[in-house]
């Protein structure tokens, strides 16, 4: 007798090796031990990242008054021309308009430099923040491996759906650990597979 198309035989076959799968699954991951973290909560409390924060909108609290005084500068002068215009040779207006183009053009190039696609915020943020990535990469792998994880996951980047009450947080110990710091640390070897 056929079932869908498919013989008794293949269809015993099938629910055979479903109810197989079903019954291992659980042994397998028995044997898994998995921690998640919260990579934000992190960052907001550990110094050295809150300390390159600062650094970045320091810098970027600088930038935006060049900017604000270029834009008033521009606001200034395009008062100016429209004040004087009915005094002004067409000669004279046309000069001080192109002076305005040309304050116009360099503000734009200089939001450009500082905040566009590959700016120096970018530049400067990438810059301080890689030694902070990199000293809490090595507290997260040094946990890891001191407590023989074989997977930790970040619960910011959207890779736990669930985690249930028995699976360990180790968010606190990796800002206990980096707060303890992390000075020359080697990179912990990856796990061999048996």
């Amino acid at each position: 007798m056929k079932l869908f198309g498919v013989s008794n035989r293949a269809c015993r076959v099938a629910i055979s090796a479903v109810a197989l799968a079903l019954a291992v699954a659980p042994m397998a991951s028995a044997q898994m031990k998995l921690g998640h973290i919260d990579s934000q909560k992190i960052l907001e409390s550990y110094k050295e990242s809150q300390d390159a924060q600062k650094q970045l909108a320091s810098l970027n609290e600088q930038w935006q008054q060049e900017a604000k005084n270029m834009q008033q500068d521009l606001q200034e002068k395009q008062d100016q021309l429209e004040s004087q215009a009915l005094l002004l040779s067409e000669e004279k207006k046309s000069e001080k308009a192109q002076e305005i183009q040309n304050l116009y053009l360099r503000f734009q190039q200089f939001q450009q430099e500082k905040w566009g696609q590959q700016g120096e915020l970018y530049v400067k943020q990438k810059e301080f923040m890689q030694p902070v990535l990199e000293k809490i990469n090595t507290a997260i792998r040094r946990i890891g491996a001191e407590e023989k994880f074989d997977y930790i996951f970040d619960v910011v980047a959207g890779n736990i759906l669930y985690a249930g009450d028995g699976q360990p947080d180790l968010t606190q110990r990796v800002i206990d650990e980096l707060n303890k710091g992390l000075a020359a640390v080697p990179k912990a070897a990856p796990a061999k597979k048996n």
